[in-house]
């Protein structure tokens, strides 16, 4: 039972939450995931908070596959990986991974929280130092936290500041740089070809998390690493099924095959995790085949990216330079981003404030994300909204 103490401090953390505005509110979908949602009022929003960069979590061959997969491999494994939860269309994603990402081999996880949750612990230890971003995702914070490795933090995207901290450790076995290759709250993304440079002069091992890049970023939507033309020299990226890649769930570490046998052999969250459904595999599958034919629906996306971040610059909100579609309206105050974000909704467009701590002190923000699936209509009927707004709280 809870103790009468523990309860009284639960509680005042509770109302401290609620009293601070921190308290995060869940509205629930009563709709498949689209550039339109129903939010159980009978009328639909615009929606542009999810990660559903490519449209595809409701796609019809994505959907059609997943049904042909359940029908053909059933509803779930009930095991973990190396007992009895290994399908072949398990092996087969992880190949088709590796052949999109030019990678020599790939591990599947059930989220990408737990591919970097999995993947510090076993790699690295004493001997060894992790040099991390400091506004790399959490994930990647807390799994690097499992590890005995020495850890440092280098200024975000200073190559000059990481420099500095590699030419310290010399008498460091491995040295591990760590970085978002998009940084989610920002749509930045981490200077990777200067980074790979200097990982070759210091002997650093390269660990990126791409989540929020693959399936879109890049020529052909291989990642950050393709953008940045250091296709070949990136140790390990993670990544994930739950965005671009369909947005059911499901993550992966992809990278050096000597490294995955040790995750295979080693990572916790691999080992004692059940398996990724088989219909989750199968959407997946279908996903990567579709990107893999042709860069149409990524074209499409990175078009109405621009058209949305210039025509919202032009209106006269201040947004971070960049080309992703995460596209953070800059507020800086906590009230107002939420106080938009709730004005907005009333006009039927779906967005939510960050503050802190989700984001630094005075770096509140009404983050968007772009989707191919949205209209220009839609986009348009957004920039008007958001200025009409911006202009009756005094931010424009």
């Amino acid at each position: 039972m809870l103790s009468p103490s523990f309860r009284s401090d639960v509680k005042h953390v509770l109302k401290s939450m609620s009293e601070d505005g921190l308290w995060k509110s869940e509205y629930e979908i009563v709709s498949p995931q689209g550039s339109w949602v129903d939010l159980g009022g009978g009328e639909k929003v615009l929606n542009l908070c999810a990660n559903n960069y490519l449209g595809l979590s409701s796609h019809p061959d994505i959907l059609k596959a997943a049904r042909q997969t359940l029908d053909s491999r059933g509803f779930g494994l009930s095991s973990v990986r190396f007992i009895c939860g290994t399908q072949d269309i398990h092996k087969e994603l992880e190949r088709d991974l590796s052949r999109f990402l030019h990678t020599e081999d790939t591990i599947l996880y059930a989220a990408a929280f737990d591919a970097n949750g999995g993947l510090f612990e076993c790699l690295f230890g004493e001997k060894d130092v992790i040099i991390s971003d400091e506004l790399n995702h959490a994930s990647l914070i807390d799994g690097i936290r499992l590890s005995k490795a020495q850890r440092l933090r280098y200024r975000h995207n200073d190559i000059e500041d990481l420099e500095a901290q590699l030419k310290s450790l010399s008498d460091r076995r491995q040295k591990v740089i760590v970085s978002d290759g998009v940084f989610s709250m920002d749509g930045t993304l981490a200077q990777l070809d200067a980074i790979c440079q200097i990982a070759e002069k210091y002997q650093a091992l390269i660990v990126i998390d791409d989540c929020h890049a693959t399936g879109f970023v890049g020529k052909t939507g291989r990642g950050t690493h393709e953008l940045k033309n250091v296709i070949g020299h990136v140790d390990l990226i993670t990544g994930t099924l739950g965005k671009a890649l369909g947005g059911a769930s499901g993550g992966f570490t992809s990278g050096k095959k000597i490294l995955i046998d040790l995750l295979r052999q080693k990572s916790r969250p691999y080992l004692f995790s059940n398996t990724i459904a088989p219909p989750v595999v199968g959407g997946g599958l279908a996903a990567l085949k579709l990107l893999s034919s042709s860069s149409k629906i990524r074209d499409d996306l990175m078009k109405k990216t621009t058209y949305f971040r210039n025509k919202m610059t032009e209106a006269g909100f201040q947004i971070p330079k960049g080309e992703h579609p995460i596209v953070p309206i800059m507020l800086y105050d906590a009230k107002k981003a939420k106080d938009m974000a709730a004005a907005l909704l009333k006009e039927r467009i779906y967005v939510v404030g960050f503050h802190y701590p989700v984001v630094p002190q005075n770096q509140a923000r009404i983050r968007t994300q772009i989707s191919a699936l949205h209209s220009i209509e839609d986009l348009d009927y957004a920039i008007h909204t958001f200025a009409k707004q911006g202009k009756k709280m005094g931010i424009l």
